[in-house]
């Protein structure tokens, strides 16, 4: 029997072509980038375990856990709210011989559910001057500075597709950063969604790893 070896492989392979795209403006408006190479764990506190597993968030990546609507930078992770004693945990991917969860089970053994995510999610970074007006066409969150800033999050929906959105830091153009995680199977589907509405703004598309927050 031949050996089977199971390789991932993006669910937007075909779909993300870097380089320009979209009208012909100088500079682009919107920065789109499919971040790949990420580990992605979900730790669900178990119940009555709320605060033990606050101060595991803390022992472990050095800060907080983050509050409600709120995505934090820890030490090699970013910690994103998901819902009610629910954090995700991204950072840039592991060796293949070491398990994302492995590094975790000694930390949360006994007070939180883990669930590996990695390969189940995709990754979109938005940024560029025009990269909110951009997210304003899909979505109903007020993006503004004032009520968005970096660290805020949100569960929302874009295009009928639940999104995890959360913005970061500026990028080097001073522009607002904005992160969509969504399910892989629905991944395709949004990224069309998204370069479609960007075309007007012209796009400059790559594909890059995660980088350690």
């Amino acid at each position: 029997m031949a050996d089977f070896v199971w390789t991932a492989r993006s669910p937007l392979q075909q779909a993300v072509t870097p380089g320009r795209a979209g009208a012909i403006v100088t500079p682009a408006g919107v920065k789109l980038a499919e971040i790949r190479d990420f580990d992605l764990v979900q730790i669900f506190a178990r119940r009555g375990q709320r605060e033990a597993t606050a101060k595991a968030i803390r022992k472990h990546y050095g800060v907080d856990a983050p509050a409600p609507r709120q995505a934090v930078f820890g030490k090699g992770a970013t910690l994103i709210w998901s819902g009610p004693d629910q954090v995700m945990a991204l950072s840039p991917r592991r060796p293949a011989t070491l398990r994302p969860l492995d590094a975790l089970r000694g930390t949360f053994g006994g007070i939180a559910s883990l669930s590996d995510q990695s390969d189940g999610r995709c990754l979109v970074s938005m940024s560029g001057p025009r990269a909110r007006a951009t997210l304003a066409k899909l979505s109903s969150i007020d993006l503004h500075d004032s009520v968005f800033p970096a660290g805020a999050a949100a569960t929302t929906s874009i295009d009928h597709t639940a999104v995890n959105l959360w913005r970061s830091g500026e990028a080097g153009d001073g522009s607002p950063v904005f992160n969509l995680l969504v399910f892989s199977s629905f991944a395709e589907s949004l990224w069309h969604t998204i370069v479609d509405a960007a075309a007007e703004f012209g796009m400059e598309i790559e594909t890059r790893p995660a980088a350690s927050a």
